[in-house]
């Protein structure tokens, strides 16, 4: 138990790693789903390239929709986009480098979709069986007696062994070979393609953009840092707040059941006995709440901190305003009173 309790700390603390084991294990996912996934062509001309189309095209966006979904920082992007600006200006070089950074990593499992398609090229096949030239592989002098609609039908069929009845005209063992060939050739250079690709976009891209991208991974950093700690700190303090609503609630319960033995506790008690003590741990408790001891309170301090987040420069932050009233966020400002004698001299 404690080894998967270690695990866990330390996929929380590299929360980088983890994400990167999650896109690799969706990977083989994809491969593995692809593997054991039962594809049927239809081999009719109007469906073939639909049904290969929707093959190659549909799950890629949903294992990238996946993706997306399964990474932590798609919240964290959303808020940051969508909460007023305040006193703290949003800068869109942050906003896009998180996006880029999800967008990289859930690309992953779809583009091992696409490459283990086409490596396979039962989904090529399947799409362009009808447009295989007959006339070179094929016995060409027989087919000008087929009408166009005919040649389709026929070349439709030939990802279907089953039914396949054109060997007269082009052996089905050849246009396999032929369109397996291109579909291979496609996949090694889609391959080629998205690793020069990534090469580039995590490697060069930051020598000419040093600056820039420096500057956009801190604050990155910095805005999923702040959001785990206000959480951590929010969470400490709901169950101080709790902790505390409970002690009240039942020293109140035990203040009114002792309310009915109060005449003869008055009498048989010592002139000199002193009131029951706190319990332990009480005012670490409500230290913990600072100040916030409310339900108003809190709701408006949680208002306060999505519309107008402190500015970031240490030193120089002021309690931010609600409207007219307090926001709670530490000890209220003493009042001025003000009182006025009259004399009736």
């Amino acid at each position: 138990m404690d080894k998967f309790r270690m695990i866990f700390q330390f996929l929380q603390s590299n929360q980088e790693s983890f994400m990167n084991g999650i896109c690799g294990i969706m990977a083989l996912a994809s491969a593995q789903m692809y593997s054991a996934f039962d594809f049927n062509c239809p081999c009719l001309p109007g469906y073939n390239a639909a049904y290969s189309a929707g093959i190659l095209l549909a799950p890629p966006l949903v294992l990238f929709l996946l993706g997306l979904v399964m990474n932590n920082n798609v919240s964290m992007l959303a808020e940051e986009w969508k909460r007023p600006p305040g006193r703290r200006a949003k800068d869109p070089a942050v906003l896009r480098y998180m996006f880029c950074s999800m967008a990289q990593r859930a690309l992953i499992a779809p583009v091992v979709w696409v490459a283990v398609t086409l490596l396979d090229g039962k989904c090529f096949l399947c799409a362009f069986c009808t447009a295989v030239p007959v006339t070179v592989l094929g016995n060409g002098s027989l087919a000008p007696g087929l009408s166009p609609p005919e040649l389709a039908r026929l070349l439709a069929r030939v990802p279907c062994p089953d039914i396949y009845d054109g060997d007269w005209l082009l052996a089905r063992e050849v246009a396999v070979r032929y369109l397996r060939c291109i579909s291979q050739a496609l996949g090694w250079s889609f391959v080629l393609l998205t690793t020069l690709l990534a090469f580039v976009v995590r490697s060069v891209r930051p020598c000419f953009t040093q600056a820039a991208f420096l500057k956009s991974k801190y604050w990155s950093h910095y805005i999923d840092i702040e959001r785990k700690l206000f959480d951590e700190t929010c969470t400490e303090h709901a169950k101080a707040f709790a902790k505390v609503c409970i002690q009240q609630f039942f020293e109140a319960m035990n203040h009114d059941l002792e309310l009915g033995h109060a005449h003869g506790a008055l009498a048989t008690a010592p002139a000199g006995s002193a009131a029951p003590a706190p319990p332990e741990g009480a005012e670490e408790e409500r230290e913990k709440l600072r100040g916030i001891t409310d339900q108003g309170a809190v709701n408006r301090l949680l208002t306060s901190w999505h519309k107008c987040k402190p500015p970031l420069r240490l030193g120089q932050e002021e309690p931010p305003p609600v409207g007219n009233g307090w926001a709670g966020g530490g000890p209220r400002p003493p009042r001025k009173e003000v009182a006025a004698y009259f004399s009736r001299v």
